[in-house]
């Protein structure tokens, strides 16, 4: 089993920036290194949205168009940590973004394609 906790989190203003970690733990944590991972977001009263994926070498990435330009997802597969960092952030970037691990090595924007999901962390954009 995979634990993934998320953090980093907050109150922002509008065109500030957020840093978000993930960090994979349990019994089989070695196979997060293994991986692609993504970053999901919910905002209040929607459903669940990719926001960005990477693969299990960090040589592909993939982005919603609603974020492309403004984050970056990396992953350090020695720390079992992936990253999201938000820059130029809109009062539409309000959700709870969701940290999650993939069924396979590959990029994957489908929600369906991944198995592991952390709790969530919240973060709000004030305009």
């Amino acid at each position: 089993q995979v634990q993934l906790v998320e953090s980093g989190g907050g109150l922002v203003q509008a065109g500030g920036s957020l840093r978000l970690s993930c960090a994979a733990s349990g019994r089989t944590v070695s196979t997060v290194s293994s991986v692609a991972m993504g970053w999901f977001r919910q905002p209040p009263g929607k459903e669940r949205e990719f926001v960005a994926a990477i693969s299990k070498s960090g040589g592909s990435k993939s982005y919603a168009d609603s974020v492309k330009g403004r984050f970056t997802i990396s992953r350090d597969n020695a720390k079992n940590t992936v990253y999201l960092q938000m820059n130029s952030l809109k009062a539409e970037d309000t959700a709870v973004y969701y940290c999650a691990a993939s069924r396979g090595q590959f990029v994957a924007t489908r929600a369906r394609d991944y198995a592991y999901w952390g709790q969530g962390t919240q973060v709000t954009v004030s305009s």
